[in-house]
């Protein structure tokens, strides 16, 4: 049989198998559905029997959701393994396994797996075996799919004898799927990422699935899948420790918005939708990011040293009078001097709790010290000294002291209930507060934290309020006392229907009955019932935790771990005590004044050496012809850097063009209105020249900074005056590594100004 008519047979017998899959996966789908409508249909019952409707109401969205994720691309690959009969047209038990984005199993048939989750154990030969070690596997398939039908196949022979006929043998190490990766990488962008699923590699896949319990950090320069790798493991581990992480939930910080728009749609393709996706600027529950700091004020935001500023900024608040204050209660004057609030204040810090919880204790003293006074008042007795006034009088002159508007204000000035955005507001705005909080940092340093007229917070001021709410405190005793009532009408409800049900059984029946026969009554109590009755539970972990400052996670995931400064790591730390975390960054692409060169000096504070390094070294985004060029950048950032190695050529050299200062703008338009090639193009300037090309963006055209930038890829690129994307920050060297490595196609650069060193590698176009 020629090979073309082998060729379509074997995609004929994919075919119908696949299309078996997609009947199982909507008879899934369907279930789901029916199962859904039934329970919205539902009305009234119990508080029970609503908390079991949201509950399942809730499961089988989720359910639906993987599904329709696993719709495109649901199986794409195939592993045949020792002595299976090559024609065989269905698995022969596991001789034969189908790879794809959920588990299928087949209820008819002993739930016999007809398609393996790509995480699941038996699925790992699939991205590891290579012909020097076949794991037990002869041949790995590619399937390629568009909507329901099979467009290719793809075959590697992994046993020596096989690939060696086949002449397909590619030697130990090689990429996995190589035709598949070069089908991926060469596909035009979208403006958001795709998952890897089908092309993950050895070293992607080992950092993937592995079990390290403490902090793994991934170092790896541009292109070679730190995101993807990052999102994946999240995916892997939701699989894998499912009931654990179900409930503490999943964070993943990203360096900006845009970046995680481009990442949005992976994890829900991968059948995961449980995971709170987050800016540092945005983690602190109820304050957005919506003022933008100067670098170097960032800079300063970003020190340890605001830790000392934060905490005597709330000192600060706590005050004692310069001049006695005079009061009247009830027709009597009453006198609060420093003395009385001197002795108060120290009180309340001597017991070390934050400002809000300390408050009721500096209340207390002030008010103790107040009544005494007007005990002393009204109740002496004139002729011989003595107070005629009883302890229960004084302690009604106190209970009426704390409903006293007067008296009250009067304290709440010394010592007010302050909330982390006014106390931050307060402190920034006012250069009088910032000069006594301050001391330590310089009067540059002062004067690039305050700020006039700004209404905002950026996203360096969120890990400032994270640690004023540390110091702060919150006062939930009125909170909690009103829950504490809820609690109990809830149990109280439980009860009664405890006893309705208890009283609702015959006694002639309850006489008949085996005394080892279990009631429902006596299964469950009330507490247990009331908490089934939590309306709550219905919620998923990522909405709870987006809500709760104090939530902490059972996993977190960082991107551009680099750019974090230290006051964000404090904020992230109190999130994830038990320091399980995957970082994933390269020290050589920091570009942010308050980031990081270092994973030791970043990590050791916080888990000493109980942190892992792991490295990927292939470039699997950025042309050789482009690396060639970024390579001398990174050798002046740091020269012990590994270039990652990059797996094809473009076959286009990347070049500048310089023009006459006043032509650069309308050279950047001719040039994008010229873009021919499919997929996204990018116009990156320095912070002040993004809005000068503003009016050149369009779907497939963007205008970022390098910041903006971070984490993101486009077909081609065009970097417009890098001497001033250098010259505009501290560390603009490193963002000009990120800028020339966010191409997969064609790069080109347009000045006026001389180029910075490190480009000699450009061709220079006339």
């Amino acid at each position: 049989m020629p090979d073309e008519a082998l060729q379509h047979d074997e995609r004929e017998r994919e075919q119908q198998y696949v299309s078996m899959l997609y009947d199982r996966l909507d008879s899934m789908r369907d279930y789901a559905a029916t199962r859904l409508r039934k329970v919205l249909l539902e009305k009234g019952g119990t508080p029970q029997a609503r908390s079991e409707r949201e509950s399942f109401s809730l499961m089988y969205t989720e359910d639906i959701a993987k599904y329709d994720a696993a719709e495109n691309g649901l199986c794409f690959g195939r592993i045949d393994l020792d002595g299976q009969d090559q024609d065989t047209e269905r698995p022969d038990g596991d001789a034969r396994r189908y790879i794809g984005r959920v588990g299928i199993l087949d209820e008819a048939n002993d739930y016999e797996t007809l398609l393996l989750d790509w995480r699941a154990p038996l699925a790992r030969p699939f991205y590891l075996a290579t012909p020097a070690a076949p794991e037990g596997v002869t041949r790995r398939r590619h399937i390629r799919t568009r909507s329901r039908k099979v467009t290719g196949l793809g075959d590697e022979y992994l046993d020596l004898a096989t690939a060696e006929r086949s002449g397909a043998l590619d030697g130990a190490g090689g990429v996995a799927g190589e035709s598949a990766l070069l089908t991926a990488l060469n596909a035009a962008r979208t403006g958001h990422m795709n998952d890897i699923v089908e092309t993950i590699q050895s070293e992607q896949d080992a950092i993937i699935r592995s079990e390290h319990k403490s902090v793994m950090v991934v170092q790896g320069g541009p292109g070679t899948g730190k995101t993807a790798v990052a999102l994946h493991r999240a995916a892997y581990l939701l699989y894998t420790y499912r009931q654990q992480l179900a409930k503490s939930g999943v964070l993943i910080v990203g360096p900006n918005d845009t970046f995680l728009d481009y990442i949005g749609q992976v994890l829900p393709s991968l059948g995961e939708t449980g995971v709170l996706l987050s800016t540092i600027g945005d983690l602190y529950p109820g304050v957005r990011a919506t003022h933008q700091d100067s670098l170097e004020c960032g800079e300063v935001k970003g020190s340890l040293a605001m830790v000392e500023v934060l905490k005597q900024a709330v000192r600060d608040r706590q005050e004692t009078p310069q001049e006695p204050i005079r009061l009247r209660f009830d027709s009597y004057p009453i006198t609060l001097d420093r003395k009385v609030v001197t002795r108060a204040r120290g009180r309340a810090r001597s017991s070390r709790r934050p400002h809000n919880l300390a408050r009721p204790i500096f209340v207390s003293a002030v008010i103790e010290a107040l009544a005494d006074q007007h005990a002393a008042r009204i109740g002496s007795n004139v002729l011989g000294g003595a107070n005629l006034l009883s302890r229960d009088d004084i302690a009604d002159i106190r209970d009426e002291m704390r409903g006293d508007p007067e008296v009250m204000a009067a304290i709440d000035g010394l010592w007010p209930q302050l909330t982390p955005q006014r106390v931050l507001a307060d402190l920034l705005g006012s250069r009088k507060r910032l000069a006594t909080a301050a001391r330590e940092l310089t009067a540059e340093q002062r004067e690039l934290l305050h700020r006039i007229g700004v209404a905002g917070f950026s996203a360096a001021d969120a890990p400032l309020l994270d640690e004023l709410a540390e110091l702060l405190g919150v006062d939930d005793a009125a909170e909690r006392e009103r829950a504490d009532r809820e609690w109990r009408a809830q149990i109280a409800d439980a009860q009664g229907a405890l006893d309705i049900l208890t009283g609702s059984a015959p006694q002639d029946l309850e006489d008949e009955l085996d005394p080892e026969i279990l009631m429902a009554y006596d299964l469950i109590d009330a507490g247990q019932l009331a908490q089934r009755q939590d309306l709550r539970q219905s919620q998923t972990a990522a909405e709870r935790a987006a809500a709760d400052r104090t939530w902490t996670y059972g996993h977190v995931i960082v991107d551009e771990a680099q750019e974090l400064s230290e006051m964000a790591w404090r904020m992230l730390m109190r999130r994830i005590p038990n320091r399980w975390m995957t970082l994933v960054g390269d020290t050589a692409q920091t570009g942010d004044p308050a980031g990081s060169s270092s994973w030791q000096t970043v990590l050791e504070p916080y888990v000493a050496r109980r942190w892992k390094l792991t490295e990927l070294t292939v470039n699997y985004r950025t042309p050789s012809e482009i690396m060639e060029v970024a390579q001398d950048v990174l050798a002046r950032i740091d020269p012990g850097q590994t270039v990652p190695r990059s797996v094809r050529d473009s076959g286009t050299r990347p070049w500048a063009r310089r023009v006459p200062e006043g032509e650069v703008a309308e050279q950047v338009r001719r040039l994008v209105a010229a873009e021919t090639g499919p997929g996204l193009v990018a116009v990156l300037t320095s912070e002040s020249g993004v809005d000068e090309y503003l009016d050149l963006v369009s779907d497939s055209v963007s205008v970022l900074s390098v910041r903006q930038a971070k984490g993101l890829e486009f077909d081609s690129v065009l970097i417009v005056e890098p001497g001033r994307i250098v010259d505009e920050s501290p560390r603009g060297m490193n963002d000009l590594y990120v800028a020339l490595t966010r191409a997969t196609q064609r790069l080109g650069v347009v000045h006026a100004h001389p180029l910075p060193d490190g480009l000699s590698k450009l061709s220079v176009l006339e």
